[in-house]
């Protein structure tokens, strides 16, 4: 019964960990924008979300999922990390598009957003449920 209830809270907390990396390798491309030389980096989120909740529960034998941190956060950001397609050429070589940074930035921090309100949510419900309040 406690891991039905902690299943959906781990997940959610992978994804958070995953979210905050991102963003702070979407901030790394911002700050470098002006680096000449400097290639945009990138990671597909999708896929560490993943291989970071699928591969934890194939460890553990089914749907119960294992240790989270059995595999490393940076790691699974390392096996996805992508450089980013230059939308246009540029002379000294960065191929930071601040526009698509920005977006991707702000799109980013709603899903974060978005995730700890939905944990907030889940973790209000089960203290209902707990404490026995019905709405």
């Amino acid at each position: 019964m406690i891991n039905r209830l902690t299943d959906g809270l781990n997940f959610n907390a992978q994804a958070l960990t995953l979210r905050a990396e991102r963003q702070r390798l979407i901030a790394s491309n911002i700050a470098n924008a002006d680096t000449p030389g400097y290639v945009a980096r990138d990671f597909n989120f999708a896929q560490a979300l993943r291989e970071a909740t699928g591969a934890t529960r194939l460890a553990s034998g089914g749907s119960q999922p294992a240790d989270y941190n059995a595999v490393s956060t940076q790691a699974l950001v390392q096996r996805n990390l992508l450089y980013a397609t230059p939308s246009q050429t540029n002379l000294d070589g960065n191929t930071v598009d601040m526009d698509r940074e920005r977006a991707t930035f702000a799109e980013n921090a709603i899903k974060y957003e978005s995730t700890l309100r939905f944990v907030n949510g889940q973790v209000k419900t089960m203290m209902d449920a707990i404490k026995g309040n019905s709405s």
